[in-house]
């Protein structure tokens, strides 16, 4: 077999192994809240998220880029995968480059939860340390170094600028929640963070009907505590971020999310992580604003990395 013979049969072998994964990712149920908050008229739904291969909603954006990169032959097994997380898309990352023979290596603030970075070191992913004081922007700085000064050992994904992470949420997760209420949702609520899942949903949405409302959300401060959420006023807005899609906005306190997971667990009988509490805390003050309507959320990940959190909460 020649040189150029073998190199498509490889090339070809994790195309393959590509679209395997793909079977993993995505089509989450659609849960109904129902004693956390109770209106006649007006439904509240989340999708549960970590119900995919890599436990979050990054799973989406992550093998978006991943196959895309494959394709275009960007990334191959002799490149390293590089990017800037604070966890969920690292473990997506990871995850799927493991199943794919593909490395990776991430950029994570040094006050990543400690089941991040056990998990990230379970799944072989090289570790950049970033300090805790710059959170996610300065991994990503951290990140564009290394990828500027190593352009042949690294493909550096970029989720915050890479248009291939909301296009999966336009492409799955508006069309699969289309599906789920039967085209009757008429509000969508997400906090933002690298702002795929909210510009991604909502564009699929509008697109299927321009009456839907999308209401974005954010940390009522820059200090904040909801891992993965950007108060955008004061970090780097990530490039595929799009302010002209929201109709509307509106603040989530840390605090309030930290009490709405105890709530949610007492009541509803799931541990979810403080951003899935907040976003359905935002989703609650759209149900309290209209008299009738299909409210729809998403829970990014559950409680399984906030061990050390949870043991706050709940002792």
């Amino acid at each position: 077999m020649t040189a150029s013979a073998i190199q498509l049969n490889t090339k070809n072998q994790l195309k393959n192994r590509v679209n395997a994964i793909g079977n993993l990712i995505g089509n989450t149920p659609l849960h109904s809240i129902s004693n956390v908050y109770y209106k006649a008229g007006v439904q509240i739904f989340a999708k549960l998220e970590w119900q995919q291969l890599g436990g979050s909603v990054k799973a989406r954006p992550a093998f978006n880029i991943i196959r895309n990169a494959i394709e275009s032959g960007q990334l191959t097994e002799d490149k390293i995968l590089l990017d800037a997380t604070s966890g969920n898309t690292g473990i997506a990352y990871a995850s799927i480059g493991a199943a794919l023979g593909i490395k990776v290596a991430l950029c994570l603030p040094e006050n990543a939860s400690e089941e991040r970075k056990q998990i990230l070191k379970g799944l072989g992913v090289d570790i950049i340390y970033t300090s805790k004081f710059d959170g996610t922007d300065g991994a990503q700085l951290k990140a564009k170094e290394l990828a500027k000064a190593h352009p042949d050992k690294y493909y550096y994904a970029d989720q915050y600028a890479n248009e291939f992470n909301w296009k999966a949420h336009f492409q799955t997760t508006a069309p699969e929640i289309i599906q789920a209420t039967g085209g009757k949702i008429t509000h969508f609520v997400a906090g933002l963070g690298t702002t795929g899942t909210f510009t991604g949903t909502g564009r699929g949405l509008k697109a299927f009907n321009k009456d839907i409302q999308l209401i974005a959300l954010q940390p009522d401060n820059p200090m904040h505590g909801l891992e993965g959420w950007k108060h955008l006023e004061t970090a780097i807005v990530p490039k595929i971020y799009d302010e002209t899609v929201a109709d509307r906005f509106d603040f989530v306190d840390t605090l309030e999310a930290y009490d709405m997971v105890k709530e949610f667990a007492a009541k509803e009988g799931m541990l979810i992580s403080p951003s899935a509490a907040a976003n359905l805390i935002g989703a609650i003050k759209v149900a309290e604003q209209i008299e009738e309507g299909v409210i729809v959320t998403t829970f990014a990940d559950d409680a399984s990395k906030y061990s050390e959190l949870m043991k706050q909460f709940f002792s």
